[in-house]
């Protein structure tokens, strides 16, 4: 079992940037993978980011270039630090984790609870 808590959302203008944190807990078995996902009110969930044991990363294309996804071992805390905000990025960001390599799929067996980021215009 994993638990995972998210951290850092908030309002930024475009252009801005956040960092998101996702502290797990629990056997660390279960959490060699990492992603990122994305969800807007009446959309299906969007995976953003993942990131593997060996540190190998994958990006959608709408963030690849702007967003980074990092993880830091010793703590189990997994990051997501977004540069050049843009509106279209609002939505509600979990973290998810397995000890599959779902990468972007959406199949991960254990989510956090989420956290809003909004960008204004």
């Amino acid at each position: 079992q994993v638990r995972l808590v998210e951290s850092g959302g908030g309002s930024v203008q475009a252009g801005g940037s956040l960092r998101l944190s996702c502290a797990a807990s629990g056997s660390t078995s279960h959490s060699t993978y990492m992603a990122w996902f994305r969800q807007t009110p009446g959309k299906e969930r969007e995976g953003v980011t993942s990131i593997d044991s060996f540190g190998s990363r994958s990006y959608a294309a709408s963030v690849k270039g702007r967003f980074t996804i990092s993880k830091d071992n010793a703590l189990n805390t997994l990051y997501l630090q977004m540069n050049s905000l843009k509106p279209e990025d609002t939505a509600v960001y979990y973290c998810a984790a397995d000890r599959i390599n779902w990468l972007l799929n959406w199949r991960y067996n254990y989510w956090g609870q989420g956290t809003q980021v909004t960008v204004s215009s």
